[in-house]
């Protein structure tokens, strides 16, 4: 394996583990920003050994191993109880010896660990902003720059938000916890939103060469399913979980077998989960019932429910998708709903009607790949393929995920073959 493999492994690896190695040390020091920047450490050592040893047998482990080293050492500059230290050590030791299986603890208590930790990260002394950009760095792994792509930011303020809430974090020696009660409550709204978060890196990854990450979406939908059942009666929590289990219901027939995307008119409809929608249905039921039907991912959910319900694409009910992203834009107020209600008001009304919407998003939306796509689109349904083709290749060079490029590219190259027919 030449150094190039090995650091490939490495990263594919630590997209993974990165989690688990910052929960466990999160648990261990009480401190999470310490916990984070520890299990970089345990990276860069990774990077530095691997493309000269190999990678090792059970990559997970070492990584943990490397990081939880680190924390001792920590402890023990810092002085703690003897027998603290003690019995640190003596557990280290122990996992050294039996090398868990990383996998099937997942399922025991890696979720709710996963969800201390994004409550922890979503206090209230943190600002909403920077609450989000914490949690997908720790948490999603994402670089700056993917979350800076998410929220249509410069890096440089990301950056500055991931900084200032570490620092805060570190300075207030809040308690690693799950709140109950009120506090449960009062950062229930942040924690929704970067589960979702989580779940949107995974269902269409921003940047890298596969469209999924289907170990995120799977950790996101179990954080949901946790949420809604320490949270009952919050009917944005059951909201969420329907968004959630009726968008994964379509991901085996998102992509082809050589992993590229397929767009949702040309799915394979017999590949939904029908098991997958039932239970989406039923959750957003449940908000219904608890008087959550106006909410933001209960209508959001209502809208996948439109396209999971019909039985064919022309079955669609566009008329309704487009009411529902009405009161959706309504409420959340932002561009990127506008961009989704255009493409529904197309479907429902035509492309002219849809392009009057779309242009009026040019400057808001400037950077944003999906803005010069769904214009594309429209163009090339008015027959106006050069513009199209323009169009398309401009959301090429602005995505940041290769299978994403490639499919506008050939969109772009659909656009110039069509130009040219008779």
């Amino acid at each position: 394996m030449t150094a190039a493999d090995a650091r490939r492994a490495l990263l594919a690896v630590w997209r993974i583990e990165q989690p688990r190695l910052i929960t466990s040390l999160a648990r261990m020091l009480r401190d999470v920003p310490l916990a984070e920047d520890l299990t970089q450490e345990a990276l860069l050592a990774a990077l530095e050994r691997w493309p000269v040893t190999g990678v090792p047998e059970k990559p997970g482990a070492w990584l943990m191993a490397s990081a939880k080293r680190r924390a001792l050492d920590h402890l023990r500059r810092g002085r703690m109880l003897e027998r603290k230290h003690e019995m640190i050590a003596r557990d280290m030791e122990e996992e050294q010896q039996a090398m868990p299986d990383l996998d099937s603890a997942l399922d025991d208590d890696i979720g709710d660990e996963l969800l201390r930790l994004i409550f922890t990260a979503c206090h209230p002394c943190l600002s909403r902003e920077a609450r989000a950009a914490l949690a997908l760095r720790m948490i999603c792994g994402l670089t700056t720059e993917e979350i800076a792509r998410a929220f249509l930011l410069p890096n440089a303020t990301i950056a500055q938000r991931i900084v200032r809430a570490k620092r805060t974090l570190s300075e207030s020696g809040l308690a690693y916890e799950t709140p109950r009660g009120e506090e449960l409550s009062e950062r229930l709204s942040s924690v929704l939103e970067v589960v979702y978060l989580i779940f949107n890196e995974g269902y269409t990854a921003a940047s890298g060469q596969d469209w999924l990450r289907p170990q995120l979406c799977n950790e996101a939908l179990r954080l949901a399913r946790v949420l809604a059942s320490i949270a009952p009666h919050e009917p944005e929590a059951h909201g969420l979980l329907a968004l959630m289990e009726l968008n994964a219901s379509r991901t085996a027939a998102r992509i082809d077998a050589a992993g590229e995307p397929i767009l949702m008119l040309d799915q394979n409809r017999a590949l939904w989960d029908q098991f997958q929608i039932l239970r989406g249905m039923q959750a957003l039921g449940r908000a219904r019932e608890l008087g959550g039907e106006g909410g933001v991912y209960a209508l959001q959910a209502a809208i996948i429910a439109c396209h999971a319900q019909a039985r064919t694409a022309g079955d669609t009910d566009w008329s309704r998708i487009s009411g529902l992203y009405a009161e959706l834009a309504a409420i959340v107020r932002s561009p990127i709903v506008d961009l989704n209600r255009a493409v529904a008001v197309g479907m429902a009304e035509g492309p002219e009607a849809a392009l009057a919407i779309v242009n009026r998003l040019v400057r808001v939306l400037k950077g944003y790949h999906l803005l010069p796509s769904v214009r594309g689109d429209l163009l090339h349904k008015l027959g106006r393929y050069e513009e199209a083709r323009a169009e398309f290749a401009a959301a090429a060079a602005l995505a940041g995920n290769t299978r994403e490029r490639n499919l506008l590219m050939r969109r772009a190259a659909d656009a110039v073959d069509a130009a040219m027919s008779p």
